[in-house]
């Protein structure tokens, strides 16, 4: 006989991250239990109201707000952002357009304009290896007859 399989279970941090909720926003009983597998995937698939608004309206925690806002996390910090926002204090930001979200922005845009750059390259030269490859593999064979 096998034993009973005990659920796996999270922090409320980790639940937290994976809802793209602000832990310090959610409900006081989520924050001090676990959250098993199964309810995480049942809190994912019919959220609760408060699950609805957090992501609505915020506060977002700062992953979700670089996005929202174009720049990366670092780039918050370098902006003066430590704390965070709700979704509409982020639209404010997007209105406004401060000097440090306009600079923060060029520079992510320029990081994939060279991140798609690089991965072009590198195809393209994965390209000619198998290429070479193959025109190797012909010549062997051709040699053999």
């Amino acid at each position: 006989m096998t034993p009973a399989k005990t659920p796996q279970t999270m922090k409320p941090a980790t639940a937290a991250k994976k809802l793209g909720v602000l832990l310090d926003a959610t409900p006081a009983d989520f924050q001090q239990g676990t959250v098993s597998r199964t309810e995480l995937d049942e809190l994912l698939a019919t959220p609760p109201e408060w699950v609805v608004q957090l992501r609505l309206n915020g506060p977002h925690p700062r992953q979700i707000v670089a996005s929202k806002l174009g720049v990366t996390i670092s780039g918050l910090a370098r902006g003066g952002v430590t704390e965070p926002l709700t979704t509409a204090e982020i639209q404010d930001l997007l209105a406004k357009r401060p000097e440090w979200l306009v600079r923060e922005r060029a520079t992510q845009a320029e990081v994939r304009r060279e991140a798609a750059r690089v991965k072009q390259l590198n195809e393209e030269k994965a390209r000619k290896a198998a290429h070479l490859a193959r025109q190797e593999s012909q010549r062997a064979a051709a040699a053999s007859n």
